[in-house]
C-alpha cells in the first residue's frame, strides 16, 4: 500500500467496510439496481423520441431527467462494483476528477432541471391557454441547455479549485470520487474551496428552493381561487410527484453534505451517497412515467404488444 501511495497519479480509495459474507449480496443488489434504472430510464427516452404524439416540452424535460440519472449512475456505480469484486480499489487522479465533476454534475443538473419542470408545470396549470405559445419546443431546448450549461460552469470551477492544489497524499477519504475527497488530498489551505463550496450550495439549493415555492404557492392560489375541480385534480396529480421527488432529493443530498462534517459516521456518509445516487434515480420513471397518463399508456402499449407477440 505504501508503494503505490508514493506514486503521485494513483490514488487509492476507501471501500465500503462491507464484510466477506456480505460483499457478494451487496454487488449483485447494486448490479440489479444499476442495470435497472438503465432500463426504466432509456426506456423511457427511447419511447418519448420514437413516439411523436409524446415530442412535447414536458416530455422532453422527463429525457432531461432520465439522460441526468443515467450520467449520475454510470459514473459512480460501475466503478464501485468492479473495485467490490477486484478488491484493488486504485483510480487515476485523471479519472477522480472525472468522477468528481461528473458526480456534481449529476447533482447540480438535477436541481436546474427540476426548476425548469416547476416552471413548466406553473404556466401550464396558472396559463393554460397560453402554454403552447409560451413554452415552445424551442424554449424548452433553450432553458435545458441553459439548465446545463450553469451546472457545468459551476461544478468546473469548483473541481478547479480543488485540482490547483497540490497533493501530499493519496488516499482518496471516500470510495468514490467528490470535491470534498478531492481537497482533502492536500495539506494546503483550503479557505477558498470551503468558501466557494458554500456559496455553491447556498445559490444552487436557494435558487431550486425558491423556485420550487414561489411556483407551487402560485399555484395553490390559482386553484384556490379559481375552485375548479378540474384545475385542482391536474395540479395535485402533477405538482404532488414532482413535490415528491424534489423533497426526496433535498433529502438525500443535504445529509450527503452533512455526513462529510462527521467522519467517524463512515458506513452512514456511503449508504447514503449511494442513496443519492440510485433513489431518485429509480423514481423518477416511477413517478413522472407512470403518473403521466399520456406517458403510461404508451409503455402499457409498448409491452401489451410484447406480451401478444410472445
Amino acid at each position: 500500500m505504501e508503494n503505490i501511495s508514493s506514486v503521485s497519479d494513483i490514488l487509492v480509495l476507501e471501500d465500503l467496510d462491507l464484510s466477506e459474507s456480505s460483499t457478494y449480496p451487496v454487488f449483485f443488489t447494486l448490479l440489479f439496481v444499476y442495470i435497472t434504472l438503465l432500463i426504466s430510464n432509456i426506456g423511457v427516452v427511447v419511447i418519448i423520441i420514437a413516439e411523436r404524439s409524446l415530442h412535447e416540452p414536458m416530455y422532453l424535460l422527463f429525457c432531461n431527467l432520465s439522460v441526468n440519472d443515467i450520467l449520475g449512475n454510470t459514473i459512480l456505480l460501475p466503478h464501485l462494483l468492479f473495485d467490490m469484486v477486484s478488491k484493488e480499489r486504485f483510480i487515476s487522479h485523471g479519472a477522480c476528477v472525472t468522477q468528481a465533476f461528473f458526480s456534481h454534475t449529476y447533482g447540480s443538473a438535477s436541481h436546474t432541471i427540476l426548476i425548469i419542470m416547476a416552471i413548466d408545470r406553473y404556466v401550464a396549470i396558472c396559463n393554460p391557454l397560453r402554454y403552447s405559445a409560451i413554452m415552445t419546443v424551442k424554449v424548452v431546448v433553450t432553458l435545458s441547455v441553459s439548465a446545463w450549461a450553469v451546472s457545468v460552469v459551476l461544478v468546473g470551477v469548483l473541481v478547479s479549485l480543488s485540482v490547483r492544489l497540490s497533493r501530499c497524499t493519496s488516499v482518496v477519504q471516500n470510495f468514490y470520487c467528490d470535491n470534498a475527497s478531492l481537497f482533502k488530498l492536500s495539506c494546503e489551505d483550503v479557505s477558498i474551496n470551503n468558501i466557494y463550496g458554500l456559496f455553491y450550495t447556498v445559490v444552487l439549493c436557494s435558487s431550486s428552493m425558491g423556485t420550487v415555492a414561489v411556483t407551487y404557492i402560485r399555484i395553490a392560489i390559482i386553484c384556490r381561487t379559481k375552485k375548479n375541480a378540474e384545475l385542482n385534480s391536474k395540479a395535485i396529480q402533477t405538482c404532488a410527484s414532482h413535490l415528491v421527488l424534489y423533497l426526496i432529493m433535498l433529502l438525500t443530498g443535504y445529509i450527503a453534505i452533512i455526513m462529510h462534517r462527521f467522519p467517524e459516521h463512515r458506513f452512514l456518509r456511503k449508504l447514503v451517497a449511494v442513496l443519492f445516487h440510485v433513489v431518485p434515480a429509480h423514481l423518477n420513471p416511477i413517478i413522472y412515467g407512470l403518473q403521466t397518463k399520456h406517458l403510461r399508456l404508451r409503455i402499457l402499449q409498448v409491452f401489451g404488444k410484447k406480451i401478444t407477440h410472445s
